[in-house]
């Protein structure tokens, strides 16, 4: 009886809150016709909505090619068994030899197997696709035995039907070949294996196919917006079929706000039909950086009595963005600045398989530094990443592809470029367009195409064409590189675009707006220097800048060579900790107070010294040091603990956006000083003495913004507090316990060289180990880790509901210990 009610409370509802156009109102009364006569019928139909089931254990993994690896009778029963998603090139170890090199991060790569047993049976009229976010890289699928799909590369996600490969009268085995052997093939580690996560789609034969559910907004005013919603229907059965597409809209509070049915339409076996259809939303919410506003399609495919034969929900947003030539960018009627960062899609320790949490944790972490926009470099990033993107409200430039058809590295996507670029192309636009945070799609960075202009232009117009009918909503843009040297501004390629990008050399790109004032331009790739951020800062135009890069990441490490394992660029570390990049770039970009105090140890950044008795500063006018060469990073440091101990001159040095800032060496004040007018950083050079340096923000009204800087004494203790004291227990799920090597008053010793010892006990588990080195080749599985400006960390997960300790032990120190809450 529960679906004769629902479909009862459906039919009367046609009347009521269904917000359809007029012209389709006779249409309506047809249905609820021949529905109101078959109802009685309807009782006995069941609803067979899509099931969509995760599949993360269970599988067998092997290292190595294994001759018939994909039959059936395959006994896999000495493979070790593995959950997903899985990058088995993470655990190590570092190789010097490795045959990707510095690229990967000098580690290994190769072929692997994957295979599991799946435990549904399927059912007639029933489809079965397999789909997976991510497999690193030109991989094979078999269900059965039987071939049903490959994709060279490794960060589309890929969907296969596996229908007609499916058994009823015994087992049904999915394998899989993942194969980085031919390396490199991308210029930063890329990992290895099924490293995204893989899920059993379940439909009806007439269902939505992979990214068919498409929702924007086509018109919006404070009191009301207009949705568009197109739904892609395949009929995969062998009779033509009649179908309707129901739409109920939820509002971010939850509540249904419009409900939408279209006219009965016949679909033809074999064929896929678009059906449209409108919502209007009243007093809309729009989706912004500060109120991520997410709104919820629920669609469903009724067949003509009215049964389910397909659903979908869509998270979407209400927004406003434009890229304007004269003004820049806009988002929601406000003018702002992109203040963004790159990011490549490994998670330090975890490699490539990266849960949400380790993203939580940087994104959040980058937004507090003032980013508030995101480049996914240079590669389709994995769906959850863009989830949270729309929830934290980070607006994301979507990246397709780091070559087209000339190499970078003898074995990376150019060679598949010419037969795959146009799929890749659609699979990504589809999957990734409902995503409110997504304003920009990039069709490439650093294109080497464009030294041949002719080759370059027909590639970019083929992606064009696919990019704007899947999504006539957003521009396109690309990361042109040295493009007065290919001459892209004569040629007419950065023409072609619909916002012209180019990495670095912001200047250049200011001449190119100034020549051509029809141009919207973008910063796709930036320096961390001030001489960086201040043409992007006072050029209207500029609609803004993605600095290279947010985090410190693995790979491409060729540059600096052995022993390097990674590019170390960010603005925080590989365990998501903010270095000193990130609080000068926090000192630019935040719009709240802050103040960050470190030590300079450059001579050059140094003046006349106090004594620090409490007299005014007397320093030379602060320099722009970050404007012209970048200073030397080993001559910043976050502590007040030199290797000199004794008497000897030291700097001070402040990054703050406060119009006034004092600094006080051991409570006695060195005097304040005003902001400098590119904001540069204030120093106070001092006669070092042991004890506490403070900085202070001035401001009227400003209370309690302030850094310090102790002293550090000899090592004690170690110090462990976990980011999340309730850790869930799916892959997902994950928190890093940050350890320090403190004093007696718990201050950070920076010389500490102790090597910690990890261990778990409880209902949880130990992920990895990290300290953000460069050159520790330790294995990021290991429970024992070297500290690094005396820390550490451990990232642990929950293991079933409970309670676990986390405890660090070193020789000479008194251990540590947290203790955490898991939960399923």
């Amino acid at each position: 009886m529960r679906n004769r009610r629902s479909m009862i409370r459906w039919v009367s509802d046609l009347a009521g809150p269904f917000r359809v156009p007029s012209r389709a109102f006779a249409a309506h009364m047809a249905i609820l016709g021949a529905l109101t006569t078959s109802l009685a019928g309807i009782c006995s139909a069941q609803a067979a909505p899509r099931v969509v089931t995760q599949l993360p254990d269970g599988w067998h993994f092997f290292q190595g090619d294994p001759e018939g690896a994909e039959t059936l009778d395959l006994d896999d029963a000495a493979w070790q068994v593995v959950s997903l998603p899985h990058d088995w090139a993470i655990a190590g170890p570092f190789d010097r030899d490795a045959k990707a090199a510095g690229e990967n991060g000098f580690l290994p790569s190769g072929v692997a197997w994957y295979r599991k047993r799946l435990t549904q049976t399927p059912q007639p009229g029933r489809r079965y696709f397999i789909e997976f976010d991510g497999i690193m890289e030109r991989s094979g699928v078999w269900v059965n035995g039987r071939h049903v799909g490959y994709r060279p590369m490794g960060y589309i996600g890929q969907r296969y039907d596996i229908t007609r490969h499916l058994r009823t009268d015994g087992p049904n085995i999915i394998a899989v070949r993942a194969d980085t052997s031919a390396a490199p093939s991308s210029r930063w580690y890329t990992g290895s294996g099924i490293y995204r996560h893989v899920r059993l789609i379940e439909t009806s034969d007439v269902h939505i196919p992979q990214g068919g559910a498409y929702v924007r907004a086509t018109m919006i005013t404070e009191s009301q917006a207009t949705i568009a919603v197109s739904t892609d229907i395949h009929n995969a059965a062998a009779d033509a079929t009649g179908v309707t597409v129901e739409l109920v809209v939820t509002g971010p509070d939850g509540r249904e706000v419009a409900r939408t049915i279209t006219p009965v339409m016949s679909v033809a076996a074999g064929r896929t039909v678009a059906v449209p259809a409108e919502a209007a939303l009243a007093n809309p919410r729009r989706w912004d950086i500060g109120d991520p506003a997410l709104y919820r399609a629920a669609i469903r495919v009724l067949g003509a009595d009215g049964t389910v034969l397909d659903n979908e929900d869509v998270r979407f947003g209400v927004r406003e963005a434009r890229f304007d030539p004269a003004t820049g960018f806009w988002l929601n009627g406000r003018n702002f600045k992109l203040k963004g960062v790159a990011l490549h899609h490994d998670g330090g320790a975890v490699g490539a398989a990266v849960p949400l949490a380790v993203w939580r944790q940087r994104l959040t972490a980058l937004k507090g530094q003032g980013v508030n926009a995101i480049r996914t470099a240079h590669n389709v990033p994995s769906p959850e990443f863009l989830d949270l993107t729309d929830e934290l409200g980070l607006i994301v430039m979507d990246e397709l592809f780091d070559q087209w058809n000339v190499a970078k590295t003898p074995e990376d996507y150019h060679l598949f470029f010419g037969d795959w670029h146009k799929r890749d192309t659609l699979d990504m636009v589809r999957r990734d367009r409902n995503h409110p945070s997504i304003m920009l799609w990039s069709a490439g960075n650093e294109i080497h195409d464009t030294a041949y202009p002719v080759q370059a232009k027909a590639a970019l117009r083929s992606i064009l064409d696919i990019v704007h009918a899947a999504d006539p909503s957003r521009p396109v843009t690309m990361a042109l590189f040295r493009p007065n040297v290919t001459k892209d501004y004569d040629n007419g390629l950065a023409d072609m675009l619909d916002v012209v990008g180019q990495n670095y050399r912001e200047n250049e790109l200011i001449a190119a707006s100034r020549q051509n004032p029809k141009r919207s331009i973008v910063g796709t790739e930036n320096a961390h220097n001030r001489s960086n951020w201040v043409p992007v800062r006072d050029y209207a135009p500029f609609s803004g800048m993605f600095l290279w890069t947010g985090v410190d990441y693995l790979g491409e490490a060729n540059r600096s060579g052995w022993p390097n394992i990674q590019s170390p660029s960010g603005l925080l570390d590989r365990t998501g900790r903010q270095k000193i990049s990130g609080m000068e770039r926090e000192s630019w970009w935040s719009e709240r107070p802050v103040v960050h105090v470190i030590r300079n140890a450059d001579p050059a950044a140094a003046g006349p010294a106090t004594d620090g008795a409490g007299g005014p500063n007397q320093p030379v006018l602060p320099t722009m040091i970050a404007v012209a060469t970048p200073k030397p990073k080993v001559a910043l440091f976050d502590d007040w603990t030199p290797d000199d101990p004794g008497p000897h001159d030291e700097t001070i040095e402040v990054y703050s956006n406060c119009r006034q800032v004092e600094a006080l060496l051991n409570g006695r004040s060195l005097g304040t000083l005003p902001i400098n007018q590119d904001a540069s950083p204030r120093r106070w050079s001092v006669r070092y003495v042991p004890g506490e340096v403070r900085a202070v923000c001035r401001d009227a009204g400003v209370v309690d913004v302030s850094d310090n800087l102790r002293t550090a004494g000899k090592p004690v203790r170690i110090d462990l507090r976990a980011d999340e004291s309730l850790v869930g227990s799916n892959f997902d799920d994950m928190t890093y316990v940050r350890a320090r090597v403190v004093d007696a008053k718990g201050v950070t010793v920076p010389s500490a060289t102790h090597r910690l010892h990890f261990a778990v006990r409880g209902a949880g588990s130990l992920i990895a180990t990290d300290n953000a080195s460069s050159v520790d080749h330790t294995p990021f599985p290991s429970h024992e880790r070297a500290v690094l400006d005396g820390v550490a960390v451990a990232l642990v997960r929950g293991a079933g509901a409970g309670r676990f300790t986390v405890t660090a032990t070193a020789a000479g120190l008194k251990s540590g210990a947290v203790e955490l809450r898991s939960e399923k």
